[in-house]
This record gives structure tokens, sequence and C-alpha cells, in this order.
């Protein structure tokens, strides 16, 4: 038997092996040498533009790492005094181009060109700043640009258009005039932006940042006249912690929930009660789609830059879309129903606030279906990386508090709501419900590992009750359309699909603290199952402060009342203006 041929190349001196990697660049990292990279992300394109990642290989002279392939006997060096200049100058001619205001940047502890600079010895910039001043685009509801920051990088440009299958932005002009925006000049709120915020996500500068609500928080929790509560989406107890040097996936809701009581929050909620009310009523949906035979597959809407996308790009799938609220939108209404009576208090008085990983949901948030009477379900919705921002300026010390509980009744929830936060998880916690209703027969093993993992699309065909169900699991709006192209055509046939807009489900929305790696998201999915596991109800049916809510006011799953107050309807539109 023919054996595979071990594979080296010397690297600063050193005996490397290598195997199927990629590229040099990968090579050189495995090999424990950190080279600088503005435009590399392992999930995009490579575009070699940054040229931070510089080395020099011998007959060739400098190359590009992250586009150069791997090979036998390469003698590579990455530290030369020649290369240490050529990324200095790189490093100073990307600063002389960007608007530096740093201490006021939101992006200022996470800023990749801050921390390159610093690591690189950069301490003075020779070249004369560049001439800009492009105004500033604040338009949109979930995110803010400023193209005086940007470095033409390309990141946002690629994400968009590789991932999310968008293309919302792109580069525009050419030479000291290029720039990254829109089509045709217009504004973040006139493209078709679907407020993924993914760009943001990859930005390696403040260029696009998310659009932050935390002033009108802060003016809310000093208002006497208002009682103001939250509600935390099971994504956020999986990631808070990283803002404050903690491991990806640690569990910290206790201490969260301890800081939010700090911050002056009158109640504080878990937006997997809500989470669980979204599985009852869309599985009842399902269901009943099943009986019928009508309007299958039935796609999830809890992801508002899914339910944009198709409204924009899809608006023949409409009819099948879950007619279901988000979570986010469902615990505003029920709060807004029941809370003012158990307070004492106006209905105007009460300020509902969300703690989302997700950008989108302040779209979701100002959407015209979601007002009852002019009043926004919910009012303010605030990112992770806001939350950790007002922690600290309140000068709390995450780390000590001591874990406190969600308040009831809207505090209680099963693992089939805390699972939501990874991609799989609307689809695991449906069939949890699901099983029990094709059956009549109590479910004991929970967990359905056929729709769990990491890939971009996953398919699982399982058997209820006699009945073949087929599900597939998407992530990535490019995969979506994809998918809703082989659906609309009848290349496919699902009964259940379930869309997530961002890398992974929820844990990697654009919300959460900066993600360097897919790793990250992966701990962080693997501490949303952690916390389904340490919960002693599984299933949201089981949930007996949601049964008390239907006996209170929602009678029954799909009852009338139900779906006045937690279903909705969709439209199409087109935001590219004439």
């Amino acid at each position: 038997m023919e054996q595979n041929t071990v594979k080296t190349m010397t690297i600063d001196g050193r005996q490397v092996q290598f195997a199927d990697e990629p590229n040099l660049l990968a090579v050189i990292r495995r090999a424990e040498i950190e080279l600088p990279t503005f435009c590399y992300h392992s999930e995009l394109s490579v575009y070699g533009a940054c040229r931070l990642c510089i080395v020099e290989v011998e007959g060739r002279g400098v190359v590009t790492s992250c586009s150069t392939a791997p090979e036998p006997g390469l003698q590579v060096r990455t530290n030369s005094r020649e290369l240490r200049a050529m990324r200095k100058i790189n490093i100073e001619l990307l600063l002389a181009g960007h608007r530096q205001g740093c201490p006021t940047c939101a992006k200022s502890d996470t800023c990749k060109l801050l921390d390159i600079a610093r690591k690189l010895g950069v301490d003075k910039v020779r070249f004369r700043e560049a001439p800009k001043a492009l105004p500033l685009d604040d338009s949109g509801l979930s995110l803010v640009r400023d193209p005086n920051k940007c470095v033409l990088c390309g990141d946002c440009v690629r994400f968009c258009g590789e991932v999310q299958g968008v293309g919302a932005i792109d580069f525009a002009h050419r030479g000291a005039r290029a720039q990254v925006g829109p089509a045709f000049g217009k504004n973040l709120d006139q493209a078709e932006c679907v407020n993924c915020g993914q760009c943001a996500a990859v930005c390696p500068t403040g260029a696009i940042v998310p659009k932050s609500q935390v002033a009108e928080a802060w003016e809310a929790l000093h208002d006497p006249e208002k009682t103001v509560v939250v509600q935390i989406a099971p994504a956020v107890r999986v990631a808070v912690g990283e803002a404050f040097g903690w491991a990806p996936g640690r569990l910290a809701t206790g201490q969260t929930v301890a800081g939010l009581k700090r911050l002056g929050f009158d109640q504080v909620f878990d937006t997997a009660f809500a989470a669980d009310l979204t599985i009852v009523e869309e599985a009842t949906e399902l269901f009943g789609r099943l009986q019928s035979g009508e309007r299958l597959p039935q796609f999830t809407s809890c992801c508002p830059a899914w339910v944009k996308f198709a409204e924009q790009y899809h608006p023949g799938l409409l009819p099948r879309l879950s007619t279901c609220r988000s979570p986010q939108q469902m615990f505003g209404a029920v709060a807004r129903q029941i809370l003012p009576e158990d307070f004492g208090i106006k209905r105007e008085n009460l300020v509902v606030v969300s703690i989302m990983p997700c950008t989108a949901k302040k779209f979701e948030a100002a959407r015209a279906e979601f007002r009852q009477g002019g009043q926004p379900d919910v009012d303010y919705v605030l990112t992770t990386q806001e939350l950790a921002r007002m922690i600290k300026e309140a000068g709390i010390r995450f780390a000590d508090l001591e874990p406190r509980a969600f308040d009831m009744p809207l505090g209680f929830k099963t693992g089939a709501g805390v699972i939501f936060a990874n991609t799989g998880g609307v689809t695991e916690a449906a069939l949890r419900y699901l099983h029990e209703k094709l059956t009549g027969e109590p479910l004991v093993d929970f967990e359905f590992h056929q729709v769990r993992g990491n890939r971009g699309l996953l398919e699982a065909e399982l058997e209820l009750a006699g009945r073949k169900l087929r599900a597939a699991i998407v992530f990535g709006l490019a995969n979506a359309r994809a998918l809703a192209e082989r659906v609309e055509d009848g290349t496919v046939e699902y009964d259940f699909v379930e869309v997530m807009a961002c890398p992974n489900g929820c844990v990697g929305g654009a919300g959460q603290p900066v993600a360097g790696s897919p790793e990250t998201r992966a701990l962080r999915q693997r501490g949303v199952y952690d916390a389904d596991e340490l919960l002693q109800l599984h299933k949201s049916q089981d949930n007996p402060y949601l049964k008390e809510c239907y006996r209170r006011f929602l009678e029954e799953p799909g009852s009338p009342p139900a779906h006045r107050l937690l279903h909705t309807e969709y439209r199409e539109r087109r935001e590219i203006l004439s």
C-alpha cells in the first residue's frame, strides 16, 4: 500500500510539516507564527488587498501568503528587516487614509487597524492625511456607515455578496476617490440591505458598526415615570462574557441578569420563554399544514434578515413562511398585554427593551406590523456589544457579580427555547413538540442530533408516527437563495425549512462580540446545548407558565386571540429607489 509522503517546508529556519492547508498563511499560523491580516477570512474568497501577510519566498521574492499555495521545499522568511518595514509602511498608509477618532469610535476596543499598528510598533504616521470629508450614513435602523474610516479591505463587500448573496454594497470610483457603499451613491436605507450586520462583524475598523440605542435606553432608565423591562435572547448568555475576558461559550446568564438589575431595569425576562411560545404556535401551524398538505414546505420566520430577504427576492415564497412573529416580537406583544395590569401602570409607561445578538432585530422592532396604538411592542433593541458597553460605562465588575435569576412569569423557559440560538435549534425544538403531537406518546430522548451541525445546508429525514418528515436547515442567505430557487422550481421537496442569516445561527449574530474564528462560534454553540442539558424541562409544551399564558388570554395554540397577538403577515418589497 502506497504511503502518503510527509510534506515539509522551511519557515524562518525551521522545518514545518503541512498537509491540506489552503494557503501558505495557514501553514505559517500552524507553525505558531501570527502574521497580521486585514482582508483574509477563511470563509471568504482570497483577496490579497491589505499586503500585510507578505513573506519572502526564496527564488520568488515577496509574496502575499494568503494567495500563495503551499509547496514542499519552500524556503520562507516571515520576519526580515525589509518585511517589517514594508508592513509598517502599509499600516501607515492605511492610517493616513483613515479618519482617526479612536477614543470615540464604537469599535476602538476591537479595531484590527489599531491592534496591528500597536503590534508592529507604529508610533507615527509619516504620510499626509487624505482630505476626506464624506458624509456619515446613519439613515438605516440597524447600521451606521462612516466611509471616512474605510480602509478598502473589501471584507464587507465579499461577505455581503458571497455569504449573503445580497450585494447591497460594493466598490465605487477609482484611485483616491475609491470608496465602498450602496449603488448610485444611495444610503443604506435605500439599498436592498437586509440589516444582518455581517458587514459590521467583519469590518476591521469602525467603518460599519451597529446603530446604538444605548442613549435611549439610559434615558428610559432615568425616567421615574417609566417601568423598564428587558428580555435577553438565548444567544447572548454564551457570548456576553467574551467582552469581559471570559472564554467563548461560557454561560453568563446569572451575571447578565444581575448586571441588568444593577443598571436599573425593573424586571429581567428571558426571550427563551417567547421562543417556547413560538414553537407551540409554529409547530401547531406546521401540524395543520402537514394534515392538509398545503403551503409546504413551511419556512421559519424568526430571523428578520431572512424575512426581509424573502420579501425582496422571493415574494412567491411568502405564503410558505410561518405567520408566527419572532420570539422578540411575541415577547413584546405578550409583555404589553399582561405587564401593565400586573404592575398597575399605564400602558404607555411600560418600556420594553431587548438584548439581542442581531442587528436586524433593530429593524424588525420598528416594522409597522409590530405597533399597537402607535406604540411599538419593543421600544429599543440593544446588541450584546451594547449591553457590555453599558455595564462597563456603569463601572460594574461583571465577573464579580453574584448570579441572579430571571423574573417570573416571562423568565421561565425550557431547553427547547434556549436552543433557538443555534442553527438547527428551531427545527429540533419543533421536533420535540411534533413527536408528541403526532405519536401521542411522551418524548424521553429529547435530542435530535440529525439536525445539529455547522454546515451551511443540512438535510434530514425523520420518521414520526409512521410519517416521514423532511427538513432542511440552512444558514447564510446565499445558501438560502439557492435552496429557495430549488423549492420554487420543484427540484426538492421538504416539509420544514429553517433559515438563519448569520453563520451558525444567532450565536454568530453581528451584535455579538466580534468572533475571531469559526471555532469561537462552535464554542458558543456547545454552550447553548450545555444550557439546554442543565435545565429540567426540554420541551416547549411542558413550560407551566406558557400553559398559564394560554389559559389567561390566548385560549389555545392557533386560536383567534393567539393569531391576533402572535402572528403577522408579509409583503413584497423593493428597496432600491428610482
